[in-house]
């Protein structure tokens, strides 16, 4: 089962257990996040295409670490005039390990499973 999820103006294919690097998320380390505008959704064949967001699915995960990335070099020249400038840049990141993908179906299977259990007790 995997999902399309969009986020920091990007889009991301995520399944369970997946680390994925977004974009500096404002949540602290060891925190739950949630990302509801879920593009796309697969499970074991069964794919639903939102317009624009499929309705009832959650991506949930946790927050590992925040982070900057590799330096990159930014060079600016223009040839004949003397005009140099050399700048450094570090994109912030955060680290998100994927713990569920909740569809629709699951969370009605989960509702009639608890409400079987008060039923029995």
């Amino acid at each position: 089962m995997y999902a399309i999820i969009e986020s920091c103006g990007k889009q991301y294919k995520v399944a369970e257990g997946d680390v994925v690097f977004f974009e500096k998320l404002d949540t602290e380390e060891g925190k739950k996040v949630t990302f509801d505008k879920v593009v796309l959704v697969s499970d074991d064949g069964k794919v639903q295409v939102g317009n624009p967001y499929v309705k009832g699915v959650k991506v949930e995960g946790k927050v590992i670490s925040h982070g900057k990335g590799k330096k990159i070099i930014v060079f600016k020249m223009k040839p004949k005039k003397n005009y140099r400038r050399k700048q450094g840049h570090r994109q912030p990141y955060t680290k998100v390990e994927i713990t569920s993908i909740k569809t629709a179906t699951k969370k009605a299977e989960t509702t009639k499973k608890v409400a079987e259990k008060k039923v029995e007790a």
